[in-house]
């Protein structure tokens, strides 16, 4: 089995940097990936071709976006300050790289991660040389995984939930398996996911919760301005529609707008160019301006809606709103929940949350819900508008079901830094 997957990684490789290159605009996510692959050695290698003058021991995390990378932002922190590590953290997403590649002070290396080919991973451990890796949330390449284990490499999953569909469930799920046993430890959200793993023989696993708690308790408490925003805010309430993901997130949040044109709102899409701009603005009736042809001085008395086209600071605009929608919940990959949560705001996502257990827990609290129209997101929202005994009992909520959560990052650190392998 290991054969075959390591043989089909090796053609896609080769269609990916050969073939598809020619065509892929660089522009493009697939464009950014295969830019990322091509330039991967030049930069691994002439990092670490030579002697370091950095004598830390190199610490290797690994997450698949720029959202798992938020979850591990508390572990770099305290790992460095009582490890003393240098860290490379690695991104399958080129979204990842591109959000960090011009500020990473945080990290000392910054690259794609490598195709899970056999080889890649050899040459990749080989040129760095972890002293120990750490893989977030659901990173199961059996190759690299499998090497880190033949080279005695102390390694970490952190913030795992484990459904029992995984691959490594199933009768062909061998080589997954496998991998997954190369595992020195294994830190999961929820007891269910232990159970899980406890059901095909893995013992090694702990219990903890999400540091992601942390930190965006921590980005909550953090001092932050914005003029621009705080000009547009001033108008009234505001409405915060967060990471919208696609035309579903879209078609619920521009026609919930468009039935309140007394609220205001503030649109973040989770990616950004001029064609998903341009179509995001045809959908609302009210006026809708970008974030980049605004300034502190602008006229917002008719402006309803206001674009943010730019990246990195979602976390701290939740402080401005009263209520949030929160995209991708009509795909497998509902974003970050708890960032909005922190602030004490009411939110309300896309169905599809069988992957995320902290959006579950929000609907038992009363403070999440699950909405799959229009109907039911404007239900909801009128449910809450002009309710202000019941916001101020939900925010009182929310902080509460946050700071029970926290904590989670000491224990990962600690159990780390004391195991050896």
């Amino acid at each position: 089995m290991r054969i075959i997957y390591d043989l089909v990684l090796h053609i896609a490789q080769f269609i990916l940097c050969r073939v598809v290159s020619r065509f892929a605009s660089p522009n493009s996510k697939l464009g950014k990936f295969i830019i990322g692959q091509k330039g991967l050695w030049t930069d691994v290698e002439a990092s670490f071709s030579g002697p370091r003058d950095d004598v830390r021991p190199i610490l290797w995390i690994h997450a698949s976006s720029y959202g798992e990378y938020n979850i591990a932002r508390p572990l770099i922190q305290l790992l460095r300050a009582r490890g003393g590590y240098s860290f490379v953290l690695t991104f399958f997403s080129p979204t990842g790289i591109e959000q960090l590649q011009n500020h990473h002070e945080e990290v000392d290396y910054l690259f794609p991660m490598a195709l899970d080919t056999r080889s890649n991973a050899r040459r990749f451990l080989n040129a760095i040389h972890p002293e120990k890796a750490i893989f977030m949330v659901s990173e199961y390449w059996p190759n690299h995984l499998l090497e880190l284990k033949q080279q005695q490499i102390p390694t970490f999953l952190v913030s795992a939930h484990i459904t029992g569909h995984e691959p490594f469930f199933h009768k062909y799920g061998g080589l997954f398996r496998k991998a997954l046993k190369a595992f020195t430890h294994i830190f999961v959200l929820d007891s269910a996911s232990r159970e899980h793993l406890a059901s095909i023989g893995m013992e090694n696993v702990t219990v903890t919760g999400d540091p992601l708690f942390d930190h965006v308790m921590a980005r909550s408490a953090t001092d932050y301005y914005n003029a621009t925003v705080e000009h547009f805010v001033a108008q009234g309430d505001v409405f915060i529609a967060g990471s919208i993901h696609n035309d579903q997130d879209l078609e619920l949040v521009a026609a919930l707008a468009n039935r309140h044109p007394d609220t205001h709102f503030l649109i973040v899409p989770h990616e950004i160019n001029a064609g998903i701009l341009s179509a995001i603005k045809e959908k609302f009736a009210g006026k809708t301006c970008c974030y980049s042809e605004c300034t502190a001085q602008t006229d917002f008395s008719n402006v309803q809606n206001l674009m943010i086209d730019f990246i990195g600071e979602l976390t701290y605009l939740y402080r401005y709103a009263r209520w949030a929608y929160i995209g991708g919940g009509f795909t497998p990959y509902l974003h970050s929940v708890i960032e909005a949560t922190a602030y004490g705001l009411p939110v309300a996502f896309g169905p599809r949350i069988e992957r995320k257990p902290v959006a579950q827990d929000l609907m038992v609290s009363g403070l999440g819900r699950s909405v799959s129209s229009v109907q039911e997101l404007d239900d909801w929202f009128k449910g809450l508008q002009h309710n202000e005994s019941l916001l101020g009992q939900l925010k009182s909520q929310a902080i509460s079901f946050m700071q029970r959560r926290q904590d989670s990052t000491d224990m990962i650190v600690k159990m780390i830094l004391e195991n050896e392998g």
